[in-house]
């Protein structure tokens, strides 16, 4: 059987970089991409040079022979690719926020039904963090009982002379909590098992990036469902003297025990990331997760040779969207 092959539009979030590895890793064959930025192609030709730049992203949209488009173009953007490459009869792999606005967010449901084609959003936080991926299946062994809450806490390095015009538009990355907290909303819905949630309460803030008016630096959600509860914090507050851009950790609490990541680092001192503490009746334990495999890539190419839905649920992907919308839109109703 010949590889899947594979198209990139729009590389405005290093994102991309990771969302075409995973497919390479998964034995897909990377052809071609689409970008209209010339210094942000460069770069990215350098580090992919079996992958011809496409002028026109029609010729790539008429290609029968590429399967799926992968985009992390301007947050604002991508539903419209990747209702164009659904109806060209392709799958499609976004990067987080896979929409901006409720409309997008319609329109992308409806043509993804209409066309029957997979939408799936990349959330790195779960599908390429090890820990979290061996959390889930610990959490689905039953280590830890039945999830009654999680906390999720996603903060970030600003670095703000190295960021685009656009990072700093509302209208164009989404508001704080469609971007950044799309990925524990994600998280949440997949540890708890339902789809049933409520957004209690959300506040979104610019607490010292008043020449930036449009830049949301704090955000937190409250949610629960019929069996749980969740509270989400992100904010752009990383110092600079820690060593990776964001200590982003994970907190589950069971009937039976508990579950701790710390994803990207253990500021306690044990070198590498991927690190999961596991708490039970028998005792607490340190996991290191760096050598779990990582399933997304192949099972999302065995859901598009098989039609099936493995690497993420289409209810789910989109649910988790439609979370992070709902949090935006009540806390900026708040003011």
């Amino acid at each position: 059987m010949s590889a899947l092959r594979f198209a990139v539009i729009g590389i405005n979030h290093d994102h991309i970089y990771g969302q075409v590895n995973v497919m390479l890793r998964a034995g897909a064959e990377f052809v071609a991409f689409h970008a209209i930025e010339d210094d942000l192609a460069s770069e990215f030709s350098a580090r992919f040079p079996q992958a011809a730049r496409v002028a026109d992203r029609a010729k790539i949209l008429e290609d029968p022979s590429i399967a799926l488009i992968l985009s992390a173009a301007i947050p604002a953007d991508r539903a419209e690719i990747a209702i164009e490459a659904m109806r060209h009869g392709k799958d499609v792999m976004l990067d987080k926020p896979g929409m901006t606005t409720f409309e997008q967010l319609a329109a992308v449901r409806a043509v993804q039904a209409e066309t029957g084609r997979i939408l799936s959003i990349l959330y790195s936080e779960h599908f390429e963090t090890a820990s979290t991926v061996k959390a889930g299946q610990l959490v689905q062994a039953g280590a830890i009982g039945e999830v009654i809450h999680t906390t999720g806490l996603g903060p970030h390095r600003l670095r703000k002379p190295h960021r685009p015009g656009w990072f700093f538009e509302r209208a164009r990355y989404g508001g704080i909590l469609t971007d950044i907290a799309s990925h524990q909303c994600e998280q949440f819905l997949f540890f708890t098992g339902s789809l049933e949630v409520e957004v209690l309460s959300a506040t979104v803030a610019n607490r010292t990036n008043g020449d930036t008016p449009g830049l949301q630096d704090y955000g937190d959600i409250h949610l629960c469902t019929p069996k749980a509860t969740g509270y989400i914090r992100v904010d752009w507050f990383t110092p600079d003297g820690l060593s990776t851009w964001g200590d982003g950790r994970l907190f589950i609490v069971g009937t039976e025990g508990t579950i701790e990541l710390r994803k990207y680092l253990d500021i306690a001192g044990r070198p590498g990331a991927d690190h999961l503490f596991l708490t039970d009746r028998n005792g607490m334990q340190h996991i290191d997760c760096s050598g779990v495999e990582l399933p997304y890539g192949r099972q999302l190419v065995a859901d598009i040779r098989d039609r099936t839905e493995t690497a993420m649920g289409q209810e789910h992907c989109f649910k988790a969207m439609e979370l992070a919308l709902k949090a935006q839109r009540a806390a900026e109703a708040r003011g």
